[in-house]
């Protein structure tokens, strides 16, 4: 959802009274007051930054071959289905079905030995949403958040860009895929969950529920209903973590609906047509659009959630070449329509894009034309954000079974991602529901050839 915010003013040490909210003043976990002054004076957190992040979450796994790592001279049990094409760098190749994004290579990063070793799809999710393994698919637990995802942690630490915006938002949903659950904010709280649409912006009937009084409720009105939650025991409250999670979502839920700069924001209907067209006109194409629209706006982080990937060709999942044709196409549209918007826009330096899944899909096809669950090495794309494109960083072997070079971690994924944001997650601590302190990440570190 979204953050609380008010009319900003700024202390002698230069912290606005937006920032004390951020601190976590109004809510349980997180940094305290002390521990924001702590990671101001250390760096920790650089929070005059106006970068932000693009996630296209790929949940389900999408194949490495068919993405960013094919391998055309395997056999062709491992090569699959599909061929390669040269991208603009040259002695690089990509999936014959990302033509328009293989254009633009010398605007991205490839990292394809990204590896955590678990073809569970529970343990990934999280892994790579969190930099921390998931718990088990069969465990009694497995659908509890360990440790708050990337763009939950970015709205505690970072904020929105601009006052009223929310920090983190989720496109056109966060349901769908496989094991889809681990988006949230945990134990920071429920102030710092992403506001999700719920509404596909390429439907006709494209609503943001959320940002609409109910019939016959002023404004008014809904003031007078904040007044008397705020008359409530906040002490009594913060007793209880649920309660204190719908208090925050309570009050997030009247700054969106009170600012009209939000609706605005949410307007995808507002973009010409031949921009709208140039997305493409689908789910993947109009969520990324919205993404922009967002990020521009002041949003800090935006999940634009493309489902599903998980394509054994079994039990009513796509075959691998059904799969790669319904799902690749249009991402590749999307993601290069948002490259060149944001470069001509003059965000592209600002902003990161991410596309990544919780693992790959396994080198040899199945018997099914499919291929199963992978995370002994799979690619994860990058895009943009001040740094060192128009690379491959690590290699795989000739039939995409583990890394040959430069292996990578979901920790180092996610240190990369904060350092774009300004934040230094291994000098971050949180404190816990069981008021223990919970490194940010306790291992990652930023991928060094992206910054020169």
């Amino acid at each position: 959802m979204l953050r609380i915010t008010g009319e900003v003013t700024t202390d002698c040490d230069g912290i606005s009274r937006r920032g004390f909210v951020q601190a976590g003043l109004l809510g349980v976990g997180g940094l305290g007051l002390a521990e924001m002054f702590k990671l101001r004076a250390e760096g920790a957190v650089k929070r005059d930054l106006d970068t932000n992040v693009i996630l296209f979450w790929l949940s389900g796994g999408p194949g490495h071959m068919e993405t960013w790592d094919p391998k055309p001279e395997a056999p062709v049990e491992f090569r699959g289905p599909l061929g390669a094409i040269g991208t603009s760098v040259p002695g690089v190749a990509f999936g014959e079905l990302l033509p328009e994004t293989a254009g633009l290579m010398e605007h991205l990063a490839i990292l394809r030995t990204v590896n955590h070793g678990s073809g569970d799809h529970t343990k990934g999710n999280h892994w790579m949403l969190t930099g921390f393994e998931g718990p088990d698919f069969n465990g009694p637990d497995n659908r509890i958040q360990r440790r708050p995802s990337m763009g939950s942690a970015a709205a505690r630490l970072r904020g929105a860009n601009q006052p009223g915006m929310p920090p983190y938002v989720g496109a056109p949903h966060l349901r769908g895929g496989t094991d889809n659950l681990f988006h949230y904010a945990a134990y920071l709280g429920g102030g710092h969950n992403p506001f999700v649409v719920n509404s596909d912006p390429n439907e006709t009937d494209y609503a943001v529920k959320n940002l609409t009084l109910p019939n016959g409720l002023p404004m008014s009105r809904l003031e007078n209903r904040r007044e008397l939650l705020k008359s409530f025991d906040r002490a009594t409250r913060q007793l209880e973590p649920a309660m204190t999670d719908v208090d925050e979502h309570l009050q997030n839920a009247f700054n969106l609906l009170s600012s009209a700069g939000v609706r605005d924001a949410f307007d995808i209907t507002a973009e010409p047509v031949r921009v709208r067209d140039a997305y493409g006109r689908h789910t993947f194409g109009q969520s990324a659009l919205l993404a922009r629209r967002l990020v521009e706006r002041g949003v800090t982080f935006a999940t634009v959630n493309c489902v599903p990937w998980d394509h054994h060709g079994s039990a009513n999942r796509f075959q691998t070449e059904k799969g790669a044709k319904l799902l690749i196409p249009p991402l590749d549209r999307a993601m290069a329509a948002l490259i060149r918007d944001l470069i001509d826009r003059g965000m592209y330096e600002k902003t990161l894009i991410v596309a990544m899944g919780e693992f790959g899909r396994t080198p040899r096809m199945n018997q099914y034309a499919g291929r199963d669950h992978w995370g002994r090495t799979f690619s994860v794309l990058m895009g943009g954000g001040g740094m060192q494109m128009g690379q491959v960083i690590g290699r795989s072997n000739s039939r995409g079974e583990h890394v040959v070079e430069r292996p990578l971690t979901p920790q180092d994924v996610a240190a990369t991602v904060y350092h774009h944001l300004g934040i230094d997650a291994r000098s971050v601590t949180f404190r816990d529901r069981l008021d223990r302190p919970m490194y940010l990440l306790d291992s990652g570190k930023p991928i060094r050839e992206l910054f020169g």
